[in-house]
């Protein structure tokens, strides 16, 4: 029987389990994240159990390093030959997220765990050009005739949150677990900016607004979001129809029924995401003279390594 199909005997694994997938989910990660990532932390559990370490308090970093590399030298049975680059970086993500949540929650001394990350040899995912951006903005008012249970009030909310939303994640180059995270309070008009306080590792960081940026979001949160809201309390910015805080799935397809309603051939054909929407801010800001390092703290990168990206698809293009 395969690691994943047992179910992890020591109690105090499964207690650990459960508050790890409560801290993820208390620091904001997105849900696919808060369910995948304890998944994988249940292998390296179950791994454990199997080395006779019934303690949580006898891991250490060889511990995490050991069952990196054997999950590394696995065979991957459905293509044949090793695990791809993107898929073992998912376990490198996992440990190094497992790592912070025993260090910062159980108070248990373990130095910082570095693992670079496996080179990624999937294709990446198109690029959309300037023009196909305008496209997806003149979508939002493609929607369709009232009906008897979708009213015209309804669809211009949701073509003003959909400007917004587009704002967010290709205006603002904010990734999905930002973007959804962002309150009202972190719309900083006077300042012409947004105060991003949940990026990635925790970075915070503020991202300046133009006047199309300011437009749309003041459109959205002055006419529209409160057709949405529900509760009188919510702080987020976009919200749901059930009035609850819009998750990253719900945004995605509401990107890809704009890409469906511009109606351009080229444009749909495109294997588009939300982090698509931030690649390209990015290209079209390196096509445009900006430098690297201006692009990285726009970004919020942590380094100039993964900025550079983006030279290759300048490049490329």
């Amino acid at each position: 029987m395969s690691i994943k199909k047992q179910a992890l005997q020591n109690p105090s694994y499964q207690y650990i389990l459960n508050s790890f997938r409560d801290w993820l989910d208390v620091l904001g990660y997105a849900d696919t994240t808060v369910y995948g990532i304890p998944n994988l932390i249940q292998e390296f559990l179950q791994y454990l159990e199997q080395k006779n370490k019934q303690d949580i308090n006898q891991i250490d970093n060889k511990d995490f390093l050991a069952y990196y590399y054997r999950t590394k030298g696995r065979a991957n049975k459905k293509r044949g030959g090793g695990l791809s680059g993107a898929y073992l970086n998912k376990y490198i993500q996992a440990i190094q997220l497992f790592s912070d949540y025993l260090r910062q929650s159980t108070k248990i001394i373990l130095p910082k765990l570095y693992i670079s990350n496996e080179q990624n040899n999937q294709e990446p995912r198109d690029i959309l050009t300037q023009s196909e951006i305008k496209m997806l903005y003149q979508a939002t008012d493609n929607y369709p005739a009232p009906t008897r249970y979708q009213n015209e009030e309804l669809y211009e909310a949701l073509a003003k949150r959909d400007r917004a939303s587009l704002t967010l994640l290709y205006g603002c180059g904010l990734r999905r677990n930002e973007a959804v995270n962002i309150k009202v309070e972190d719309i900083q008009i006077e300042q012409e900016r947004i105060y991003v306080r949940k990026g990635k590792n925790y970075r915070e960081r503020l991202v300046p607004l133009n006047t199309s940026c300011m437009r749309y979001l003041q459109d959205y949160m002055h006419e529209a979001r409160i057709y949405f809201l529900k509760e009188t309390n919510n702080p987020y910015l976009l919200i749901s129809q059930r009035g609850k805080r819009l998750d990253g799935q719900s945004l995605l397809l509401r990107i890809k029924l704009l890409q469906k309603r511009s109606e351009n051939e080229a444009l749909i054909d495109k294997q588009i995401g939300l982090h698509t929407l931030r690649h390209s801010i990015a290209t079209h800001l390196l096509e445009n003279g900006m430098s690297l390092e201006a692009i990285a703290k726009f970004l919020g990168h942590s380094s100039l390594e993964s900025t550079q990206i983006y030279t290759h698809l300048v490049s490329e293009q």
